[in-house]
């Protein structure tokens, strides 16, 4: 819990600052390293079926993650009026902004499970998938959508825990929904097991298995989430009466944040759709090769969004304090972390990507594809991190439209422009030294951005 105000935060000194920027980011790295470990989890129990089983995931993963995103922005949306509203101490405001939150984040999880269910038939032909893969890759993306308002409710609750402060419930349930999906995986994923003379039944749906898997762990964890901010979150807890009417005031706010992060995540997974695409004549292996090296990336890139989380909330309370010299120090500070946890995670990746693939897949073609690209990718870590944690610190302050703006400049100025040059030329090593490329130039125009202050001077006022 966030025990100080902002205003006694501020008088502890960089160093009690940099503790408080480290305390809290390290359930939220936490919580990323169980996401991580899912991710692992999915990839190396589907792999284990084959390179066909891992690339019908890889193909519609991009897809995936851009409902993801938009679940995120509307957690966003409503998440940032609360930590500024906690930090100047008006309790009862950002409880009925939790009220309003729920049942407008609710509507939009429904909207997102009926389009995502609607489109999951031709969304593996339009990505262009080779016939022996469309079967399983609609299946996982119709009973990924099926659990989109869990996934929606999940992100809305662990947001509004985070930024009251509270990170370690929210890591504990993420790891709890990773325990889950490793469970309900070994049952669904493969045929019965014999374990000491017991037999203990397994559904054995292959690839549609892993999807049910997760989606049950999101539902199971969306329950526990929305329990502990509803009715334990000492700053959330909701008390008979309030307001549950989205007000315009609330939508509006709300409205501000979110678009512009879900134009940004429309932008960012519309690029890598593309680059989907782009890969997809490549062949299965290829295909598997970039489905699995983008999922050991999470290996190195999971600090950084750890560090934005509590950015993001730090920045906010600051904010709602009324102190900008204090939001401003924990922004410099969360970049700086996170430049030192990523640029060393990123020499471990270097060196583990041999053993790591050997985790992941069997396949010797897409081990050594993978190895070869995930090495690549690890000389843009450092700048990548500017990107991610000084993106934490600018939604803290509101500012959402601009990064979305240079998200979309550098993923299709830079990323898609040259993987569509470089791809078949060099094919997947192309896309990915062309990913490389990109995240280095974001992470220059996100610096920009952060160190020009203009977030600041401007920040949203709730």
């Amino acid at each position: 819990m966030l025990e100080k105000t902002a205003a006694a935060q501020g008088e502890e000194g960089l160093r009690g600052q940099l503790e408080r920027v480290i305390e809290l980011s390290i359930p939220a790295i936490l919580a990323e390293i169980s996401s991580m470990a899912m991710q692992y989890i999915d990839a190396a129990m589907v792999g284990s079926l084959g390179a066909n089983a891992s690339a019908s995931i890889g193909l519609v993963s991009t897809s995936t993650w851009l409902m993801g995103g938009l679940c995120i922005s509307v957690a966003t949306g409503f998440s940032v009026q609360a930590a500024h509203l906690i930090g100047g101490g008006r309790l009862e405001e950002a409880k009925n902004v939790l009220r309003q939150s729920l049942l407008a984040a609710l509507a939009v999880g429904l909207l997102l499970c009926a389009a995502g269910v609607s489109i999951s038939g031709w969304l593996p032909v339009w990505l262009g998938g080779e016939e022996a893969i469309l079967e399983d890759a609609s299946s996982y993306f119709f009973i990924y959508a099926c659990a989109l308002p869990a996934v929606q409710m999940r992100q809305l609750s662990g947001s509004m825990l985070q930024c009251s402060g509270n990170m370690k419930t929210p890591s504990m349930l993420n790891a709890l929904m990773c325990g889950l999906d490793v469970v309900f995986n070994w049952l669904l994923i493969f045929p019965d097991h014999h374990i000491l003379g017991i037999t203990i039944p397994g559904a054995d749906m292959g690839v549609a298995g892993a999807a049910l898997g997760t989606a049950l762990a999101e539902w199971v964890t969306a329950i526990l989430m929305l329990s502990a901010v509803c009715l334990r979150s000492p700053k959330l807890k909701l008390t008979p009466g309030g307001s549950w009417k989205l007000t315009p005031q609330c939508a509006a706010a709300a409205a501000k944040i979110a678009v512009p992060m879900a134009f940004e995540h429309t932008v960012l997974c519309g690029a890598q759709i593309a680059s989907t695409k782009i890969v997809a004549p490549l062949g299965t292996v290829s295909i598997a090769a970039n489905s699995l090296a983008v999922t050991a990336e999470s290996l190195c890139y999971l600090p950084g969004y750890g560090i934005a989380a509590a950015a993001t909330t730090l920045v906010g309370q600051s904010l709602g304090a009324g102190r900008k010299d204090l939001a401003r120090r924990y922004a410099r500070l969360s970049v700086l972390l996170a430049v030192i946890l990523m640029g060393v995670m990123a020499v471990v990746m270097f060196f583990a990507a041999p053993g790591v693939f050997a985790l992941l897949t069997p396949d010797p073609a897409v081990q050594e594809l993978g190895v070869r690209v995930l090495r690549i990718e690890a000389f843009a870590e450092p700048l990548y991190a500017v990107s991610i944690a000084a993106a934490g610190a600018l939604r803290g302050a509101g500012d959402t439209l601009v990064p979305s703006l240079l998200n979309l400049a550098s993923m299709w100025g830079v990323r898609i422009t040259a993987a569509t040059i470089l791809a078949p030329r060099l094919g997947l090593t192309g896309v990915w030294l062309a990913m490389c490329g990109e995240l280095c130039v974001r992470g220059v125009l996100f610096l920009i951005r952060l160190l020009r202050e203009k977030w600041l001077k401007h920040a949203m006022k709730i």
